[in-house]
């Protein structure tokens, strides 16, 4: 099935002045704009409020996971919920953070054999608990994070985390977002320069 958008991408030079700025921002950093950037721009208040929760979701700086933790947790339960986009663009990412080009496919098809440390097995086993049977959490869940060194705020985090992006998900899955082809080979293959 070709990925055809449901819902056109506006022009980058039709974006108010602070999305714009952004959105060149990260292409600048990253060589291309990850087609969620414009994608979520049609609607610039909703752009805004999701690219703050994501910021402050994935970019903090006071959290006992790191970005590359952050980034199995959206892997995984990405490929839990069927979302293409979100998998590829984010497995390229924990490829990068973690620098083990495998991992991310490897979480993405089984986290349960994936090379990963006990302790993120734990983190994804809660991630995957929120993701299809959140109302079953109970304090057994936090004892075996407990058990591995996370707090309860990391708990949070793990949730938080599997929760954004499940609507992440399923923006991404509705509107038939393709993921960027450069996303396929990043953390693969040496960069170009």
């Amino acid at each position: 099935m070709k990925h055809t958008p449901r819902y056109p991408a506006p022009d980058i030079n039709d974006l108010p002045d602070d999305i714009k700025a952004k959105v060149l921002e990260v292409q600048a950093k990253a060589g291309f704009v990850p087609n969620v950037f414009l994608a979520l721009a049609r609607r610039p208040a909703e752009w805004r409020a999701f690219f703050a929760y994501h910021d402050a979701l994935m970019l903090k700086e006071d959290s006992g996971l790191s970005k590359g933790e952050r980034e199995m947790i959206v892997t995984t339960t990405s490929a839990a919920n069927a979302c293409l986009y979100c998998v590829v663009a984010h497995g390229a990412i924990l490829r990068i953070y973690e620098k083990k080009p495998l991992v991310a496919d490897q979480v993405a098809v089984n986290y349960r054999k994936a090379d990963i440390s006990e302790r993120q097995r734990a983190m994804l086993d809660f991630a995957m608990k929120v993701c299809q049977h959140s109302a079953e959490i109970n304090d057994d869940d936090f004892a075996a994070l407990h058990t591995h060194g996370f707090s309860d705020e990391d708990a949070w985090d793990i949730a938080a985390i599997t929760a954004f992006f499940g609507l992440s998900n399923r923006m991404a899955s509705f509107s038939n977002m393709a993921p960027n082809q450069e996303f396929y080979l990043m953390g693969r293959v040496p960069k170009q320069k």
